[in-house]
């Protein structure tokens, strides 16, 4: 990642965002966790609500919430719904949840070094 000091925090998040693999999905806590603001998932929310014009391109479709839900698929333009790009890599939605969630969640704590 570029150094983070010099970016805003939705400029951070969809830095971490853009790092999440296809056919994987990730939390917005996760994401405020690893940017060191715990307290901040909302925020990482609002960040991908305003994600979807921003080049270069953010995945937010890999992005739900702590139980693996598509919370924030209303967000999402009718011609590209959340569940449908998951779908497209692979990742299996019933009843707006990822049903395989731990197998499929990314932590970028884990993957990522700062």
């Amino acid at each position: 990642m570029p150094e983070r000091e010099n970016m805003s925090f939705y400029e951070q998040v969809y830095e971490v965002v853009r790092l999440i693999p296809s056919g994987r999905v990730c939390t917005y806590g996760a994401i405020a966790r690893f940017l060191g603001t715990g307290k901040s998932s909302r925020l990482v929310g609002w960040a991908m609500n305003n994600s979807h014009d921003v080049l270069p391109p953010v995945p937010a479709h890999r992005v739900v919430n702590r139980l693996g839900m598509l919370s924030g698929k209303a967000h999402f333009p009718p011609e590209r719904p959340m569940q449908q790009q998951l779908e497209g890599e692979g990742v299996r939605v019933q009843h707006d949840q990822v049903l395989d969630f731990e197998q499929r969640f990314w932590d970028p704590a884990k993957e990522l070094s700062l």
